[in-house]
């Protein structure tokens, strides 16, 4: 449990250390062409979490692969029919609408759908 917990901890401050350096004003735009931060409502909880992602653009979309899938819960909120979601990009949040996938190998992956304005 201590173990789980300081890994917790770990994972907190690197992506801390990943958010901070994708708003550096040099690095963060050679960065914010493939990291992002997403807020989303929890499903259970209720609160807004923030948190930092890789992405490529695929057309209208934007899709994110989970690494580890089975050692992280946030795509969780976005199975089934999928929740709205916010994409910080270029400084801007931009919000929209994401549905995760996972493929019969076990990899997982969310596509965003940004509204349009």
């Amino acid at each position: 449990m201590a173990q789980e917990s300081l890994a917790r901890r770990g994972l907190r401050g690197f992506n801390a250390g990943v958010v901070a350096l994708t708003e550096a004003p040099v690095i963060g735009k050679l960065l914010g062409k493939s990291f992002t931060q997403v807020s989303y409502v929890g499903r259970r909880s209720g609160r807004t979490f923030t948190t930092p992602v890789n992405y490529r653009r695929s057309g209208d979309d934007y899709l994110i692969g989970v690494a580890m899938p089975d050692k992280k819960t946030w795509w969780r909120n976005f199975l089934g029919e999928g929740a709205p979601i916010t994409l910080r990009l270029d400084g801007v949040d931009r919000p929209g609408h994401a549905i995760t996938r996972r493929n019969d190998r076990g990899q997982v992956s969310v596509r965003v759908r940004l509204d349009q304005n």
